[in-house]
């Protein structure tokens, strides 16, 4: 028995049957509340009722004989009520026996095996007349409602959860957890006591309740809502079989007990209390937005890698173009870089995308040219994903050149080494965005002065580039060990000494390297 002031308690046996618990701390605290030994007789007896039929309402022994029991079943029935748990559970076949059934209460046959028939009702008792005489006879097993008991003393025999049929009254998850805070400073360790939560209990009702627990310092707080196993061994509310369409019990319970019995009906079939359903949404990308083009020859196969972002810089999108493919590569590729561009977008991490295909191996691959961090690749994804890892991961172990070794020129950027010069760095940005404002009345204007800027830097282009055709520019002192390394790379030269004149003036020659000194290679040519 738990320790809290509960009246009745049911412990189901190993064969079937069921016996009653009075809680023994029930009469003394009817004492100490001032109730007389009377009183207390009658309030118990309310509770647990008479054990008989005698002065039982409509259900007795002369309503009984009228309706076809001789003494002997009368007997019978009166000696299986001193402990039933339900006056149906003793108008049985069991207890009566089958030839009385049949032969005396016209029972049929089929009818005596079935588990949903009721012999009170076949004889022609309404639901009404059993519930009134179950709680005369077995009790109502709550003090709710009971003779002499006064309101303000409810509280008192206050249980965890509703007892019996009509009981609305159990302590609240906060009394619970009050409690237990009143003794906690006293223990070393975690109280063991559940707290009971009715079946209404929410999610937030839960919240609040390890909140409230916190706060109180508690060790442990041990949660149940009620109903919530289907093979819980304690359910101190009674529930109707099936639902009592006349609602003859509302009126016999003050219009209650039928809301009830379908309350706890559906708290009972209830498994799931809140679903929730973590679906990560899109994060879209905004209508312009920046990024960058870069373009690379891997393998002998132009391949235009475009990204997008989002406004604080993160990776949403990419587009990957080929240069003369066929129309079902150049397909394959761009529904390759939407999926990549979609899976970016609902937040798989870029790093995961950089792991799962780097180093796959597959043609078109080889020599990447026009990219100044990656001058090798597996294939074209390893490419492209090398390059994303890069620019937007800082992975500079993915790339072949190191940043700081790249001499005038970005991670994202084309280099030098392609034969594209340039006179001032900032002219490498792509674009510098729209003009906000009043871009209908500027554009004309913008685009004839660019336009005109345009043509006059040709025009001097041209004019500069006759004037130097015939100039061999000679090598100066005053060049700087940046000047001239960046000069070997334009020549093609890749740092590695000659193994037959030592000088380092190796160029890429096919698959091997050529020597501009000596002539000699590395053996493949």
């Amino acid at each position: 028995i738990e320790p809290d002031f509960a009246l009745v308690k049911f412990k189901k046996l190993a064969g079937g049957g069921y016996f009653k618990i009075v809680n023994r701390a029930v009469p003394p605290a009817l004492r100490a509340l001032g109730y007389s030994e009377a009183e207390i007789a009658d309030i118990e007896t309310y509770a647990t009722g008479h054990g008989t039929l005698k002065g039982a309402p409509v259900i007795n022994a002369e309503r009984l004989a009228r309706e076809g029991f001789d003494d002997d079943a009368i007997a019978k029935v009166e000696a299986g009520m001193k402990s039933a748990f339900d006056i149906e559970f003793v108008f049985n076949r069991w207890t009566l026996g089958d030839d009385f059934l049949i032969n005396v209460l016209k029972v049929p046959q089929h009818e005596l095996g079935n588990p949903k028939f009721k012999l009170l009702e076949f004889i022609g008792f309404t639901r009404r007349e059993i519930d009134a005489a179950n709680v005369y006879i077995t009790g109502a097993m709550t003090l709710e409602g009971a003779p002499h008991l006064k309101l303000e003393d409810y509280a008192v025999f206050d249980c965890a959860n509703p007892c019996g049929k009509i009981g609305k009254r159990y302590l609240s998850t906060e009394s619970h957890i009050y409690m237990m805070a009143a003794a906690q400073p006293f223990l070393s360790g975690a109280i063991s006591k559940t707290i009971n939560m009715p079946s209404t209990a929410t999610v937030e009702d839960c919240k609040s309740a390890y909140l409230l627990s916190w706060r109180l310092g508690l060790k442990a707080n041990a949660l149940y809502r009620d109903g919530s196993k289907f093979s819980q061994p304690l359910n101190a509310s009674l529930i109707s079989d099936e639902d009592d369409a006349s609602g003859e019990i509302e009126e016999l319970f003050d219009s209650a007990t039928g809301a009830r019995t379908k309350q706890v009906t559906e708290r009972i079939i209830e498994k799931v209390i809140e679903r929730v359903e973590l679906v990560r949404t899109r994060d879209k990308m905004p209508a312009r937005r920046k990024g960058y083009t870069q373009k690379a020859t891997v393998g002998g196969h132009k391949v235009y890698l475009r990204t997008g972002e989002y406004d604080d810089g993160r990776l949403g999108e990419i587009f990957i173009d080929m240069h003369k493919e066929g129309a079902t590569f150049r397909s394959l590729m761009n529904n390759f870089a939407i999926a990549i561009s979609l899976g970016l977008q609902y937040g798989v991490p870029l790093e995961e995308y950089v792991e799962a295909f780097t180093f796959t191996r597959f043609e078109p691959a080889g020599f990447v040219q026009g990219n100044d961090a990656i001058k090798n690749a597996t294939s074209l994804l390893d490419y492209v994903f090398r390059e994303l890892a890069v620019s937007y991961l800082g992975r500079e172990d993915l790339a072949h050149v190191k940043p700081e070794q790249i001499i005038g020129s970005t991670e994202i950027g084309q280099g030098k080494g392609d034969g594209t010069a340039y006179e001032d760095e900032t002219r490498r940005v792509v674009s510098g965005g729209f003009v906000r404002g009043h871009m209908p009345e500027l554009s004309r204007t913008v685009d004839a002065a660019s336009r005109e800027v345009r043509s006059e830097m040709v025009v001097a282009r041209r004019e500069e580039q006759r004037a130097q055709a015939d100039v061999i520019p000679l090598p100066s002192a005053e060049r700087t060990v940046a000047d001239r390394r960046a000069e070997a790379k334009m020549k093609g030269y890749v740092g590695e000494s000659c193994p037959e004149c030592n000088n380092f003036t190796l160029v890429r020659n096919g698959t091997c390297l050529k020597c501009d000194t000596c002539g000699s290679t590395t053996g493949c040519s």
